[in-house]
This record gives C-alpha cells, sequence and structure tokens, in this order.
C-alpha cells in the first residue's frame, strides 16, 4: 500500500494563503509555530462532504444526526469499543463541553482538580466559570515522560473541597497516554472520594506505535465519568466547531442535563466533516500517523546530534513534543534569550510552553541559530554539501552567539537549502550577507524552561534559495 504524507503535501507558499488564525496573527516573515494546527490538507472525504455541502447551500443550524453512530464505528474500529450513541451529547468543542457538565455536576467555588502541566487554556476558562482550579503535579519519569502520581492523586483527592477531576487522555501537552492499570486506579480513587471524573480524550486518535490507548469508559469504575471526543485534532478540523460529550451508563443522566442550547455552538460544517472523518478518513489518518512518527523519530536523531544539550523524549501520542532546556544554561526564561541573542521571534503561549512546528523547509541566518528538526527525507542524506556553509559558520559565531549557548555542533558540513534542507535555523539578516529570505522563528515563553515543538506541521515546503544563492 502507498502511503502518502499528509504533512508533504503543501508549500509554504500555499500554507500562507490560509486565512486560520495560524498564519493571520503574525507577519508575513514568521513561522507561525504556536498553535494546535496542521499544515495539511483535508482528507480527501473531508473535503467532499464539505463540497457537497457548499453546492446545496447546507449551512443552517447544527442538529446531531448522525454523527454519534459515526463516532461509535470509529471507535470499535479503533479501540475496540462500542459507545452507546444513546448516551452523547452534542457541544460546540470539548471546552465547552467540559464547562457545561461541570456546571452540573459541580458547584461554584468547588475545587477542580487537573494534571500538571496541562492544556492551557483550562488554566482560564476553569477559573471564569467559578470555580477553583487546583494543579495536581505529574512526575518525570527515567525516560523524560510526564506521567501521573498516583500517591500524590490519591491524597489530593482526598481533600473535601475536590468535587471534579479533569483527565488528559492521551496527555497534552506532554504526550504521554495513561496505561489501564493507571486509568482504573485513577477511577477507583474518584469513586472512593465521590469525586467526579471527566476525560479529555481529543486525542485519542493520534496515538503512536509502542502505546495503547483505552478509553476510559471501557472500564467498570468509570461508569459515573463523562469524556469528551472531536475529530478536530486528528482531522485538523478546529475552525469547525463540533465534538461529543460521552456518558457512562451511571452518568447519563447528568448528560440529559445539559441545556438543549448548548448544540447550537456546534456548526452543521463541523457535523458534517466530523461525520466523514470518523466513517472514511481512516486511511487518511494512518497516513498522517505514519509521517508523525517519522517526525517525532528524525526530531530525537537530530537533538542527540546537534543539541544533545535539550531533554526530548518522543511523545506516545498528539502532534507535540516538549523539549527540556535546563541543562543548556540559559536561565528560567530561555526563551527570552533566543529573543535577545538570535533575534527569534517570541510568543508568550498563556505562560506554558515554548511550542514551535515543523513546518517549513526554508532557512534563514542571522545573529545565532536555532536548530529545528524537519522531516525525513528519502534518499537524501541528512547533511548535504553547500558553499555557503562557511557563512552560516560565520555568522552563527557572530554577535549573538546563540549557537555556543545552544551547543550547537555548527560543523554542518553541507545544507542542500535550495529544495530539501532539513532544519530551520533561526532569524535571518540580510545585511550580515546575501543569503537568500529571512525567517524568524515563533517562540513562547515557559516556566518550567520547556519548549514545545509542533510536528504535526508540514515538513516539506518548496521554493528556498541556498545559501550561496544558488
Amino acid at each position: 500500500m502507498v502511503i502518502v504524507n499528509p504533512l508533504t503535501q503543501l508549500d509554504l507558499d500555499t500554507l500562507r494563503r490560509r486565512r486560520s488564525m495560524k498564519w493571520l496573527r503574525y507577519p508575513a516573515d514568521v513561522l507561525p509555530m504556536w498553535v494546535a494546527e496542521m499544515d495539511t490538507p483535508l482528507a480527501p472525504p473531508v473535503a467532499e462532504a464539505l463540497e457537497r455541502a457548499v453546492r446545496l447551500g447546507d449551512t443552517g443550524y447544527a442538529q446531531l444526526d448522525r454523527l454519534a453512530e459515526a463516532f461509535a464505528g470509529f471507535a470499535y474500529n479503533r479501540f475496540g469499543w462500542w459507545p452507546d450513541p444513546g448516551h452523547c451529547a452534542l457541544v460546540g468543542d470539548v471546552a465547552q463541553g467540559i464547562l457545561e457538565v461541570l456546571d452540573i455536576v459541580t458547584e461554584r467555588g468547588d475545587v477542580v482538580l487537573i494534571g500538571a502541566p496541562t492544556y492551557s487554556p483550562f488554566l482560564r476558562i476553569i477559573p471564569r466559570a467559578g470555580r477553583t482550579l487546583r494543579e495536581n503535579p505529574m512526575v518525570r519519569g527515567a525516560d523524560g515522560r510526564y506521567r501521573l502520581d498516583l500517591d500524590r492523586l490519591a491524597s489530593d483527592l482526598a481533600a473535601p473541597d475536590v468535587k471534579a477531576y479533569l483527565l488528559v487522555n492521551p496527555h497534552n501537552p506532554a504526550g504521554t497516554v495513561p496505561t489501564r492499570d493507571e486509568l482504573v486506579a485513577v477511577a477507583t480513587l474518584c469513586e472512593e472520594h465521590g469525586v467526579r471524573l471527566l476525560s479529555d480524550e481529543i486525542h485519542a486518535p493520534l496515538v503512536h506505535p509502542g502505546a495503547e490507548f483505552v478509553p476510559l469508559l471501557t472500564l467498570p469504575e468509570a461508569q459515573r465519568a463523562i469524556v469528551f471526543v472531536s475529530a478536530s485534532k486528528a482531522w485538523n478540523l478546529a475552525g469547525l466547531k463540533t465534538a461529543l460529550a460521552v456518558a457512562g451508563s451511571a452518568a447519563v443522566g447528568d448528560l440529559r442535563s445539559i441545556p438543549a442550547d448548548a448544540e447550537i455552538a456546534a456548526g452543521i460544517f463541523g457535523i458534517i466533516a466530523s461525520e466523514a472523518a470518523f466513517r472514511a478518513g481512516g486511511p487518511w489518518l494512518d497516513d498522517l500517523l505514519a509521517g508523525l512518527d517519522q517526525n517525532r523519530v528524525l526530531l530525537e536523531s537530530l537533538f542527540a546530534k546537534y543539541l544533545p544539550g535539550i531533554g526530548y523524549s518522543p511523545p506516545e501520542a498528539t502532534f507535540l513534543a516538549w523539549l527540556d532546556c535546563a541543562d543548556l544554561g540559559l536561565g528560567d526564561d530561555p526563551a527570552a534569550v533566543f529573543l535577545e541573542r538570535g533575534h527569534a521571534y517570541v510568543y508568550l503561549a498563556y505562560g506554558i510552553s515554548t511550542m514551535l512546528n515543523v513546518s517549513g523547509e526554508k532557512a534563514g541566518t542571522g545573529a545565532g541559530v536555532l536548530i529545528r528538526a524537519l522531516e525525513p527525507l528519502e534518499g537524501i542524506p541528512i547533511m548535504q554539501h553547500n558553499r555557503g556553509i562557511e557563512r552560516l559558520r560565520d555568522l552563527a559565531r557572530g554577535p549573538g552567539r546563540l549557537a555556543a549557548a545552544l551547543r550547537i555542533d555548527i560543523r554542518l558540513d553541507g545544507l542542500d537549502l535550495c529544495r530539501k534542507g532539513p532544519l530551520w535555523l533561526a532569524r535571518g539578516d540580510r545585511k550580515a550577507g546575501d543569503i537568500g529570505e529571512s525567517t524568524r522563528i515563533g517562540i513562547s515563553k515557559d516556566a518550567d524552561r520547556i519548549l514545545r515543538f509542533y510536528l504535526a506541521d508540514n515538513p516539506f515546503v518548496s521554493g528556498p534559495r541556498a545559501l550561496n544563492g544558488g
């Protein structure tokens, strides 16, 4: 079977014509790496379904229709789980669904426990809903991955003011997938302490080889739980607002209490696209997962070779990867160092993490170099000869000295940046030499000195000029 990697199908010029937040928020010379949006075309079944809807003028109000059945079929084929379509409720997105359910199962002022680190919007929206958010720190294992600290969780759940626990499975942003035993322990602890268990499972379709996603509601211990699912992450449909809240057998009454007008927040295009994705988008998803798996492995090998000071563990799921810069000697705010020394564009993404995506193939050089991995190139050596490398080396040793600060091995014995350069470098500066187009890298701050990469963006774009102008 021929695999067509969706991450390789769009070039940068095409992407820049998009009108999404990712591509409009910053100037044209900024490569956006700050938001969970993939640089892929739509899966063909999704595109065809939307085209049919447009031709029909099918742009009215949304209704659940057959979406729950489509999701149940997908969940059964992927995870061996058949959620009862009658136990599903339509909501605009996962975050809205969580707030609707919290409004039912908790009271204003109640404590909602959540693992830390976490998806940063939760840090804002839950307190705005009148609940008190309390973080339950995860622990970092010997493999560098964050996992649940069950002992600490047991202690935190025992607090009498804790009324709900929000699990994120697979975890965003750490990329870990809880094991069956961990999930059983979590559900059992919640039941013991009378704490309602909610689970964000939006990244469930994006689990990589070697890990297994266990749907929470397959566990007998979790039948009072409510989970939240959507096609938005796996099929790149974030702007087409649609998600489902799915209740365990003992929580259906709570689901029925969601106000009927909550489904108005969903869009009819989101329902149409999501149904097509769940029913017929499996082959496209398989191709995407193959591309993401290549990217996470390549990223590990390139960091090991060129940035050994960065801590990185390939994620078990999602298109995210966290990079630990604590050993680089850059202080508590590495993003500020990148800005000061490398003139890299800095974006504060909710104070949680520095986010980069792996979506481009051009390179720019300037006062410093920030190395960024791209996709594996079949038959193409990662480093190829380019006589402009001496100029690059001179620039990297310039006033910024970012290369030294990041422990980058700058002996890049060749970069073919005409078409197949495997790396992005930091912001270019035309005054430093006639080295082609300049591009800035978008970076954001993280208090824990962690950088986050997006692996799900297009790793192959054409059109860059060589360092030597060739």
